[in-house]
């Protein structure tokens, strides 16, 4: 009876062991980041700066560097800046100087990243100090879930990412675009867009899109509004209401929309910005070269007039 017993329990181990092992192959570590998705449709995240100094960061899918404002730097303890350029650009062309602080930690939730240059510049984001971008994550797979307010950082793609709508992504120097289709009265104009979760509208155009397909003439304009980039530089931009944007099977009906009017060259490309994108829940893969959309409960929510 003994060695029945002990041939059992041995039997019921082996096969726990095995179950382990399997899991332990299986399974991915995931990390998780919170954020704050403010009512300037930014994703405002907590960091901390060099063990000393708590920052709150605009996570920017546009961006590849992390920056703080003027402002912010003014008040904070642990930054050294040892250098300067004034190479930078920005969408009005104009070329900027900018400090910067060339190593530094940077600690998000349970990550740490050492030796980070950070850029100093003007604006960021409403209720945010700075901006980091998604060059932060590289080689992950990024699952950004606004029913729950988190950032996911994967190994893999999630298990549930069937339920999800797959779009092809255009990396371009490391700015990623996705197409879609804007229907104007009777016609369909096919454009590449920004994703550009620092922009708190919906749609902006670029000036050779906007100009080539007549939108001053074919969109009814509802106002204009004044832009500043990170840099403070102000521009103008046309407010007007656009019919229909598709991407995929994903259609959005009249999403706000904004053009620059009479000077070509000025905007150089389209973005679809928080406004559109809090919409969805996201995925992007590890390589750059797919995202996944999901509609959560903010997809019908009305436009922020921003």
């Amino acid at each position: 009876m003994r060695i029945l017993c002990l041939f059992f329990l041995l039997t019921a181990m082996s096969s726990l062991n095995a179950q382990e092992s399997r899991a332990g192959k299986n399974s991915h570590k995931s990390d998780t980041i919170p954020f704050l998705l403010t009512e300037y449709n930014n994703l405002s995240i907590k960091a901390i700066l060099n063990d000393v100094d708590t920052v709150q960061l605009m996570f920017h899918t546009a961006a590849n560097a992390v920056t703080l404002t003027e402002e912010a730097i003014g008040r904070l303890k642990s930054l050294r800046f040892d250098g300067k350029t004034d190479s930078i650009k920005s969408w009005g062309k104009q070329s900027n100087t900018a400090r910067f602080s060339p190593a530094n930690t940077l600690r998000i939730g349970a990550l740490t990243w050492s030796k980070v240059p950070i850029w100093e510049n003007t604006n960021s984001g409403q209720y945010t100090d700075g901006k980091f971008g998604i060059d932060l994550f590289n080689n992950k797979v990024i699952e950004i879930d606004f029913d729950r307010n988190i950032i996911c950082l994967h190994e893999q793609l999630p298990g549930n990412i069937q339920s999800y709508e797959k779009l092809k992504l255009q990396n371009r120097g490391e700015l990623l675009f996705i197409e879609g289709v804007c229907s104007v009265k009777d016609s369909s104009y096919r454009n590449a867009f920004l994703l550009h979760s620092g922009y708190a509208g919906a749609i902006l155009f670029d000036d050779k899109f906007a100009a080539t397909n007549q939108l001053g003439e074919q969109l009814t304009i509802t106002g204009e509004k004044t832009l500043k980039d990170s840099y403070g530089n102000a521009v103008k931009t046309k407010q007007s209401i656009l019919p229909k944007l598709q991407f995929g099977n994903t259609i959005l009906e009249n999403p706000p929309a904004g053009f620059f009017e009479g000077t070509i060259g000025r905007q150089q490309m389209s973005v679809i910005g928080g406004d559109v994108l809090k919409r969805f829940n996201m995925v992007i893969d590890s390589k750059r070269e797919y995202i996944y959309f999901h509609p959560n409960h903010l997809t019908n929510t009305p436009y922020r007039k921003i």
